[in-house]
């Protein structure tokens, strides 16, 4: 089975229309600022299609754009407008950023109640003891992939390869944690991990988000096993008019073959990421109007 994550990133983008129609009819539109600094063509690109996400969701949109060149006080300075913008629920700061600006400062400039990618130690933390809060869109895209494609994770052994602060980490939290989408056995592999085959072959559900193609190939993967691949990766391909094609952490060819399921690149991850920012979005403007109310 090939887990379409593009079919239900829509599921879930039309679900968070849904909602933010009827806020629009009681109150107001929510509302996500979108910060990015210089014209690095991938941000460029990830930040057009958050703000067209945001035009099919019913969800206003507010971009600010600063030259390469900004300094730290002029994004700080921006970061404390938007946090006081009553008509903005939700703040992103597309990363990376330029040198010399330290991404963690700018992250923890934020106001927690704002911050809808999941970035913010609050909302990691609260993540991790299990308090209310904005889960990173990615680990939560993750668990969702799951759940709506009949995989639940209560009482599977879960097997993460990567323990980054964006995806590894929080996403095996998430699928340790008591109730929905959790309540699986987790073990979280690294690049100091010995023999990683001996793990990726124990999983029952594999979530492999390492940086680097072909890092679970033929022979890590146990028959009837789930796997998520996380990875998108650039490699020089002649064939196509852009010279390269897309790739995962995963070989995608050897391991389809004795997986019950497995996301491709592109196609999988990828789109569930900006529709769990459209739904962390919706939800902070759904507190935020509660709280006045």
């Amino acid at each position: 089975m090939i887990i379409d994550g593009k079919s239900i990133a829509a599921q879930i983008r039309a679900e968070v229309a849904a909602g933010a129609a009827a806020l629009a009819r009681s109150a107001r539109a929510p509302g996500l600022a979108v910060v990015l600094c210089g014209d690095n063509p991938a941000s460029v690109s990830y930040v057009t299609a958050k703000e067209r996400a945001c035009a099919e969701c019913g969800i206003a949109s507010f971009p600010v754009r600063f030259p390469a060149g900004v300094s730290r006080e002029e994004l700080l300075a921006e970061i404390r407008r938007l946090n006081a913008a009553d008509e903005v629920d939700g703040i992103l700061v597309q990363l990376p950023l330029p040198g010399g600006i330290d991404e963690q400062e700018i992250i923890r400039a934020i106001a927690p109640d704002k911050d809808v990618d999941g970035f913010h130690p609050v909302s990691l933390g609260s993540l991790a003891i299990g308090l209310p809060g904005f889960v990173p869109c990615t680990p939560a895209g993750i668990v969702e992939l799951l759940l709506r494609s009949g995989f639940d994770p209560a009482g599977k052994h879960a097997v993460v390869v990567g323990r980054s602060n964006i995806v590894g980490k929080p996403v095996a939290t998430l699928l340790a944690r008591k109730g929905r989408g959790g309540d699986a056995t987790v073990t979280l592999c690294h690049t100091a991990t010995k023999n990683l085959a001996a793990f990726t072959r124990a999983a029952d559900i594999l979530v492999v988000a390492a940086g680097h193609p072909g890092t679970v190939g033929e022979g890590m993967v146990k028959k009837g096993a789930v796997v998520i691949d996380v990875g998108v990766n650039r490699i020089a391909d002649p064939s196509k008019k852009s010279g390269f094609r897309l790739v995962g952490d995963v070989d995608f060819n050897a391991v389809r073959s004795v997986a019950a399921a497995i996301t491709p690149v592109p196609g999988g991850v990828g789109p569930m990421t900006i529709a769990m920012l459209m739904k962390n979005t919706l939800q902070a403007a759904q507190n935020h109007l509660a709280a006045k109310s």
